[in-house]
């Protein structure tokens, strides 16, 4: 690269010409950038060596101050090895070790050890819950059949045990009136004297229960068409009715009472079965259970 000189000038008052002015300057400081830059990546590339005697000795010093191995200085698996991904729970039960101790820790528990403890705490709880669920269905079936004793005898005074069914589903206590012609006429609803006897038996031991009362009515599988009412739908709803009606007006409270009619569709005995007409034409007095509903499904099995 060519550079043209400037004219010289003389100095005012004298005989010498002035100094040239220096244009190329700019290259010492440049070479002196590049001179800093390459002492920069020599410095960083000898402090990327690592001395692996070195490193060993320092290693085993620290591991001998804190008289413990460590992963950092065994190249063992630990979190930056890709564990942070773990999204196992950690149980922080106060009385169950989670198992997270080092096989090398000193009165460590191991991992075996420690499952197993955690699997007996497990499995001790769930006897404990089994026990108490079973106590408690138990005490249920008894007071339930209690009931159904005091309604037998009832019955029983007035001769009219034969008219009624017991059973016991997950509901609670099912009391089967069978809605012959004594109880209810053909397609009508109107409680007959003989089925008000029956409901007169067995109010005195429903009036002095906690439990709700579901009365649910039912009809059997005749293709016999309704004419006062529009199916066997309201037919049976309307059988229903009028029980709890009744029970009412034997002061029994109306929150504790409920009605619903299932026509044909619950038999007790399937269409093959003779009795089937007169069993499936019924009302069930349903003394439900005070059990949560997980327990009261235990009900029917306990029940036999």
């Amino acid at each position: 690269m060519s550079h043209k000189r400037m004219p010289s000038r003389k100095k005012h008052g004298g005989g010498h010409d002035e100094e040239h002015e220096n244009h190329e300057r700019w290259l010492i400081t440049y070479a002196d950038m590049l001179t800093l830059l390459m002492v920069l990546f020599i410095v960083l590339f000898a402090m990327s060596q690592v001395d692996k005697k070195k490193f060993a000795a320092l290693a085993d010093g620290l591991k001998a101050g804190f008289g413990a191995k460590t992963v950092a200085f065994q190249g063992q698996a630990a979190v930056l090895d890709g564990k942070g991904n773990d999204t196992s729970a950690i149980p922080m039960l106060p009385h169950i070790d989670p198992g997270l101790a080092t096989s090398g820790a000193a009165g460590a528990p191991s991992t075996d050890t420690t499952s197993a403890a955690a699997k007996a705490a497990i499995a001790a709880a769930d006897r404990d819950r089994a026990g108490k669920t079973a106590a408690d269905v138990q005490r249920e079936i008894d007071n339930l059949k209690k009931i159904q004793e005091q309604i037998t005898t009832a019955l029983k005074a007035r001769n009219l045990d034969k008219n009624v069914i017991f059973s016991i589903d997950e509901r609670g206590l099912v009391v089967t009136v069978v809605t012959s012609s004594v109880v209810f006429a053909g397609d009508r609803a109107d409680l007959l004297a003989p089925g008000r006897q029956i409901i007169d038996a067995v109010v005195p031991t429903l009036s002095a229960l906690p439990n709700r009362i579901e009365v649910d009515g039912h009809t059997n599988q005749l293709p016999v068409p309704t004419v006062n009412y529009p199916s066997a739908w309201e037919l049976s709803t309307a059988r229903a009715s009028a029980v709890v009606r009744y029970l009412v007006s034997h002061h029994i409270a109306t929150d504790r009472l409920s009605a619903a009619g299932f026509a044909g569709t619950r038999p007790l005995l399937p269409p093959s079965d003779p009795r089937a007409p007169t069993m499936n034409r019924r009302v069930d007095i349903v003394v439900l259970s005070t059990l949560p509903a997980g327990e009261r499904a235990l009900l029917p099995s306990a029940a036999n």
